[in-house]
């Protein structure tokens, strides 16, 4: 599995699998999601994206069904 902090007001960290086509993602709030059939090209358009948030909301969010891995203490500061 690959993992890659990155720079993003969104995003703390990207995991990636090209076996089994799974997405992880971090975001600033702590929630963590995992995304299924993600291909390694959506992935590595994340990665070079300049903006992540953006290239989430358009190209990952709506698109690949997806769970709620963890929370963490998300909802304690009031995020969502």
């Amino acid at each position: 599995m690959n993992i890659n902090s990155v720079a993003s007001a969104t995003l703390v960290a990207v995991w990636y699998d090209e076996t089994s086509e799974t997405l992880q993602l971090e975001f600033r709030s702590h929630a963590v999601y995992r995304y299924f059939g993600v291909p390694g090209s959506v992935y590595a358009a994340l990665l070079a994206a300049p903006s992540k948030g953006r290239y989430f909301n358009g190209a990952i969010r709506a698109h690949f069904p997806h769970f709620l891995v963890s929370k963490s203490d998300a909802g304690q500061r009031g995020e969502s």
